[in-house]
C-alpha cells in the first residue's frame, strides 16, 4: 500500500475510489461496499461539523462491535476528531467517569446500553448531544443524523500528529488513562504489518475483539487498510465463529489465547470445515504451550504470535508461522522478534540495560508509541522516558534477538526473595490432562511474603487432587517456582479481550489489606 494513506481518514477515501464495489465490512447480513464506507463517513463527518465540533474534540461511543462503529470512526477521522469508544461492560460510574475525562461532546450509544445511559445522563458533564444506534424515544437515530447531511468530502486538513483514537486502559490497577493514538502511528505500521498478516485486497477477514480494544478496532483498520472483506461479529460465541469460519470462507483472523482455548474445547469444531483459513494472529496474553500446540493440530493454517501494548498502537514483535514448531517447545514461549522500525531494550532495575538472557521491563522505541496520555503529563512522562516507551511488562531477550514475555512486572510474585512470573507456572500446570484453565497469583505468607498459588479450572468429569498437580509442574519448573496451594474454581474472572482478572482472583486471599503484596 502506497504511502499516500497518511491517516485514517484517507483509508476510506482511497479505497472508495479504487475498489468501490469491493465489500469492506459485513455485519448480520449487512453489506457495506467502500464506495458506501466512503461516503457514510463523509455523511457523518458533515453531521458532526454542523454539530459544532471542532477539530480534536472527542467523540465517545457505548456499544458492542458493529458495521457501524467503523462508520463512525472513519466519520470522525474525516472531521479530524478523536474516536473514543468505551467499555461496555463497565458500570455506570466506570462509563461517567470515562465520557467526563475524554470531555466527549457527541455520545453515540447502542440500544442495549439506553438503561445504562439514562442513569448516568445527569452526570455526563460535557456532552451536548446523544445520537442512538435504534430506536430512542429523545435521542436521534443514527441513521436519520447521518443521512441529512450530504455525501460531499469535508477534506479538513489533518497532521500525523493529530489524534486520531483514544483507548483508555484496562484499569486493573488504578483508574483507566486514555493512552492518544495519532496518525503516525497507524501510517507507519499498517504498510509493514498488513502484509505480515496476509491481509490484501477482497481477503475475508474476521474481526471479533471489542472495540474499545485496540485488537478490535485495530485489527479492523489494519484489515480496512488493506482494502479486506471485513467480517465483524458483534460478540464472541465459538459455535458462531465456527459456523461464520465456514460459510464465509475466511482466511484470516485475530484471537487471544482465551479464544483458541474456547475454539478447541467447542464441539462444533470437529465438524466445521476449516479449509479456507490461511492465518491465525493471537496475543494480548500468554498462551499455554500445550494449548498452542493442541490448535496447531486442529486448525490447517499457519499461526503467529505477535506482542504488543495500546500504548504502541498494538503489535510490535512477531513470531511467524515459520518458528512454530511443535518439537521446539522453547521458541513457542517467544512472541518473536521486533518488526521493522521498532527497537527493543531490556532495563534492570537501576536503569541500566541488561544483556541476553536476564528479565527486566520491556522498553520499546517506535513511531508506533503513543503520543500520549491523555491531560497525564506526569503518567506520560514516567511511561516516555526520551524516545523509549516503558511496558511495564517483564521479560528478556535471547542472543538471537527473541524477547520472551515472562509477566506484568506489577503481577511478578516475590517469594523468599526469588522473584516468580505466573506466566511460567501457568504454562507448566496447563499441559497436565485434568486442567482446562489455570491462573496464578501470590497469596501472603508470613514466612515467605508471597506464596505461590495456582487457581484450576477442571475439565469436565476430570478428578484431579492439588498433589497432583504440584508433582506433575515439579518435573516441569524449578521447586521454587512450584505452587504451594492449588484451589479449584468453576470458571476465571476475564475482561471482554480475553485477559484473567487476577486482581478479582486476589481479593479472597488479601482481604482488606492495602497492598497486594508482602
Amino acid at each position: 500500500m502506497a504511502i499516500e494513506i497518511a491517516g485514517l481518514a484517507d483509508i476510506v477515501r482511497i479505497h472508495g475510489r479504487r475498489q468501490p464495489d469491493v465489500a469492506a465490512l459485513v455485519h448480520d447480513g449487512r453489506i457495506t461496499t467502500y464506495g458506501e464506507l466512503d461516503r457514510a463517513a463523509s455523511r457523518i463527518a458533515n453531521a458532526l461539523i454542523a454539530e459544532g465540533v471542532r477539530p480534536q474534540t472527542r467523540v465517545a461511543h457505548l456499544d458492542k462491535s458493529t458495521d457501524r462503529f467503523f462508520e463512525l470512526l472513519f466519520g470522525v477521522a474525516k472531521a479530524n476528531a478523536v474516536m473514543v469508544s468505551v467499555n461496555w461492560r463497565l458500570a455506570p460510574p466506570e462509563v461517567a467517569h470515562i465520557v467526563n475525562d475524554a470531555e466527549a461532546e457527541i455520545l453515540v450509544v447502542g440500544e442495549e446500553y439506553f438503561p445504562m445511559i439514562e442513569k448516568i445522563r445527569g452526570e455526563l458533564k460535557t456532552v451536548r448531544k446523544i445520537v442512538a444506534f435504534g430506536r430512542h424515544p429523545e435521542a436521534e437515530s443514527f441513521t436519520t443524523w447521518r443521512d441529512r447531511q450530504p455525501a460531499a468530502d469535508p477534506n479538513l486538513p489533518t497532521r500525523p500528529t493529530d489524534t486520531a483514537v483514544q483507548f483508555y486502559t484496562s484499569g486493573t490497577t488504578g483508574l483507566p488513562k486514555g493512552a492518544e493514538l495519532i496518525n503516525r502511528n497507524f501510517s507507519s505500521m499498517m504498510p509493514l504489518w498488513t502484509k505480515e498478516w496476509l491481509l490484501g485486497p477482497g481477503v475475508p477477514n474476521l474481526v471479533c475483539l471489542p472495540m474499545f480494544h485496540i485488537g478490535g478496532a485495530g485489527w479492523g483498520i489494519a484489515g480496512l487498510f488493506a482494502g479486506a472483506t471485513n467480517h465483524v461479529v458483534r460478540e464472541f460465541v465459538p459455535a458462531e465463529i465456527l459456523a461464520t469460519i465456514q460459510r464465509e470462507r475466511l482466511q484470516v483472523m485475530l484471537l487471544v489465547p482465551a479464544m483458541i482455548l474456547f475454539l478447541v474445547q467447542a464441539p462444533q469444531i470437529r465438524e466445521t470445515d476449516l479449509s479456507s483459513l490461511r492465518l491465525i494472529v493471537y496475543g494480548a496474553s500468554p498462551i499455554p504451550a500445550e494449548l498452542l500446540k493442541q490448535a496447531m493440530k486442529i486448525f490447517p493454517c499457519g499461526f503467529q504470535q505477535v506482542y504488543g501494548l495500546t500504548e504502541t498502537t498494538g503489535a510490535i514483535t512477531v513470531l511467524p508461522a515459520r518458528d512454530h514448531d511443535p518439537g521446539d517447545a522453547r521458541k513457542l514461549l517467544s512472541c518473536g522478534y521486533a518488526q521493522k522500525g521498532v527497537e527493543l531494550r531490556i532495563v534492570g532495575d537501576d536503569g541500566k540495560d541488561l544483556p541476553a538472557g536476564r528479565v527486566g521491563e520491556i522498553a520499546v522505541r517506535s513511531a508506533q508509541v503513543m503520543g500520549g496520555y491523555w491531560k497525564l503529563p506526569e503518567a506520560t512522562a514516567r511511561a516516555v522516558q526520551g524516545d523509549w516507551f516503558f511496558t511495564g511488562d517483564a521479560g528478556y531477550l535471547d542472543d538471537k534477538g527473541y524477547l520472551y514475555i515472562y509477566d506484568r512486572v506489577k503481577d511478578m510474585i516475590v517469594s523468599g526473595g526469588e522473584n516468580i512470573y505466573p506466566a511460567e507456572v501457568e504454562s507448566a500446570l496447563f499441559g497436565h490432562p485434568s486442567v482446562a484453565d489455570v491462573a496464578v497469583i501470590g497469596v501472603p505468607d508470613e514466612r515467605w511474603g508471597e506464596a505461590v498459588k495456582a487457581v484450576v479450572v477442571k475439565k469436565a468429569g476430570a478428578d484431579v487432587t492439588p498433589a497432583e498437580l504440584i508433582n506433575w509442574a515439579r518435573e516441569r519448573i524449578a521447586g521454587y517456582k512450584l505452587p504451594k496451594s492449588v484451589d479449584f474454581i468453576d470458571t476465571l474472572p476475564r475482561n471482554p479481550t480475553g485477559k484473567i482478572l487476577k486482581r478479582e482472583l486476589r481479593k479472597a486471599y488479601w482481604g482488606e489489606r492495602d497492598r497486594q503484596v508482602n
